[in-house]
């Protein structure tokens, strides 16, 4: 099973998983701090939601999600031989999970990951918000996936 990802950034993870929630009519599949994504059936999306203040409303990065982490090597080779630079990352935990991934940019700047997620991570965050942990998301201050 294969579906595109879309990660948007977002003012306020509350009041974007109610509108996402009722848009989609189901509810999200993780929440973490500032974090949420909906796996939703129809039409196939993973819609993640990336809460970062004074970035409301763009876009954060594309995805495809895949079933295997060979399906991401396939990736990878297919575009290191159509001559693209990829990034790769094994064994990376990104978005409260364990994945592998590859990145490659589209010449509008997108950034667009292929990935497989591994195994769960964050599980005692559920339900807290950045104000409870007292921390700020990776999207807000320039860091790595965050998705």
């Amino acid at each position: 099973m294969s579906r595109v990802q879309l990660a948007i950034n977002v003012e306020d993870i509350e009041e974007a998983v109610a509108f996402y929630s009722r848009f989609f009519d189901t509810e999200p599949a993780k929440r973490r701090p500032g974090y949420a994504n909906f796996a939703i059936a129809e039409p196939p999306l993973k819609l993640v939601l990336i809460e970062s203040p004074g970035r409301g409303g763009s876009l954060n990065h594309l995805g495809i999600e895949v079933a295997s982490p060979q399906e991401v090597a396939e990736a990878t080779r297919r575009y290191a031989a159509a001559g693209m630079s990829t990034r790769v990352e094994d064994g990376t935990t990104c978005c409260y999970a364990l994945q592998d991934k590859v990145w490659v940019t589209a010449p509008g700047g997108e950034p667009w990951e292929i990935y497989t997620v591994l195994a769960d991570a964050g599980r005692e965050l559920e339900g807290k918000s950045h104000a409870d942990l007292d921390m700020v998301p990776a999207a807000a201050n320039g860091g790595g996936c965050c998705c």
